[in-house]
């Protein structure tokens, strides 16, 4: 009688072990509203001109939003990760707490974004406009900071604290406040 309780004992065991996996395999993953170039739905979904509209918190990855006009789009908290935004239009966009994460904005217009607290680590600019953009608070790359300040003017090259960049390069300045 005592091997019975045993043997019914291991195998419950391994049942209670085996429940958590088997319930796992029969869900299915649930969407995080990213978009992604391999799904076809967010490839169709996604319009050409997005001008204005409010694409708060929205995820691309691995993206290619070239020559898109996003201009005066609300991307406030948005996500993108190696996204192609070469020749994309941001004009007035509001990029507030974005994290953008080695995206290419070459060619880009930036011209009067809000690029707030936004986290652009690896992240390339070569030609972008980017006059009357406000990066305070942003988070570059210093070779990208350096970059962006050789043809920033006035709101811009103050906003990317270009007169207080250190002679070192693996320094990061940090990027003050406007007044």
């Amino acid at each position: 009688m005592a091997s019975l309780f045993s043997s019914l004992k291991h195998s419950l065991t391994r049942l209670l072990i085996l429940l958590p996996l088997l319930l796992g395999l029969c869900i299915s993953p649930t969407s995080v509203g990213a978009l992604y170039p391999s799904d076809p739905s967010s490839v169709d979904a996604l319009d050409t001109d997005l001008h204005g509209q409010n694409l708060q918190n929205t995820e691309y990855v691995k993206y290619d939003l070239s020559g898109k006009d996003l201009g005066d789009a609300d991307l406030t908290g948005s996500f993108f990760s190696v996204t192609n935004a070469r020749n994309a239009n941001f004009r007035g966009a509001k990029l507030k707490d974005v994290i953008a994460y080695a995206t290419r904005f070459d060619n880009a217009d930036l011209s009067n974004a809000v690029l707030t607290n936004a986290i652009l680590d690896k992240s390339v600019f070569t030609g972008a406009l980017i006059d009357g953009a406000d990066f305070t608070g942003a988070t570059l790359d210093l070779p990208a900071q350096k970059a962006l300040c050789e043809r920033a003017t006035g709101k811009t090259f103050e906003s990317l604290d270009c007169n207080g960049l250190g002679a070192s390069e693996t320094y990061r300045a940090p990027v003050q406040a406007l007044e």
